[in-house]
């Protein structure tokens, strides 16, 4: 027990230091351009690869909720096919998966490492969630909305465009923060294997160079960008509700 007391005041100090050194001018003369560019590599990684994931699981979520057994377009084998698809694109780690299709990735991009190393990785990982995601969402459209376009001769088609996906915008915008958020941990992630970004400086400079400030800081940026996209997500999801009007 006194060992732990007389060593406590050197652990405060270990512990205490890096928040100090965040708010020197040296700290952020050496290292803020660093942050800075990897704040925007995450972005850019961030947004192009939410772009591309959507663009192969909108789709794919709108085909698993219509072909559903009691959908607008039933397929019972297309909806378990798809659904099988999805569940092994969700089943396997991110990381295991980057490494995994390291040739594949080189195949379409050129490379391996770097931002565009890691959109192909994390569109492939993305997709599958997000298609579960708006899954999810068309299925809390009112069943009976649908039944009264079907009524009125509405083509499937027409039904998809001008029912579901109008009616489930508060909840797509929703999985929309939850799917972006969970690409930009990805890229944290994709720093590991040489990505780029904040995730990349974290482990670089913070763990391998044994600069804690680094650490600190890179984790309170992650935070920042994810609090800002919830927010800005929750406001334009509440704005278009029309429950809450």
């Amino acid at each position: 027990m006194a060992d732990f007391f007389n060593s406590l005041p050197t652990g405060l100090l270990n512990v205490l230091t890096p928040v100090f050194e965040i708010f020197t001018s040296a700290f952020w003369h050496q290292y803020g351009p660093l942050l800075g560019q990897g704040a925007i590599d995450t972005l850019i990684m961030t947004g192009i690869s939410t772009v591309f994931a959507y663009l192969l699981g909108l789709p794919l979520g709108i085909l698993l909720s219509v072909t559903q057994p009691h959908g607008i377009l039933p397929r019972r084998g297309l909806n378990r096919a798809l659904g099988w698809i999805v569940n092994v694109g969700r089943s396997l780690p991110f990381i295991i998966l980057m490494v995994a299709i390291m040739d594949f990735t080189k195949l379409i991009v050129g490379t391996k490492i770097g931002i565009r190393g890691a959109i192909v990785p994390l569109v492939i990982s993305a997709a599958p969630f997000i298609a579960r995601m708006v899954e999810t969402s068309l299925a809390e459209v009112d069943a009976g909305v649908v039944e009264a376009a079907q009524a009125m001769g509405a083509s499937p088609f027409q039904i998809i465009w001008k029912v579901y996906l109008p009616e489930a915008r508060p909840s797509l915008l929703l999985g929309g923060s939850i799917s972006i958020i969970t690409i930009l941990a990805y890229t944290a992630i994709a720093g590991a294997v040489g990505a780029g970004g904040l995730g990349d400086l974290a482990i670089r400079y913070g763990y391998q160079r044994r600069i804690p400030s680094m650490l600190l800081v890179t984790v309170i940026l992650i935070i920042l960008l994810v609090q800002g996209i919830q927010t800005v997500f929750s406001l334009l999801s509440a704005r278009i509700d029309k429950r809450l009007k």
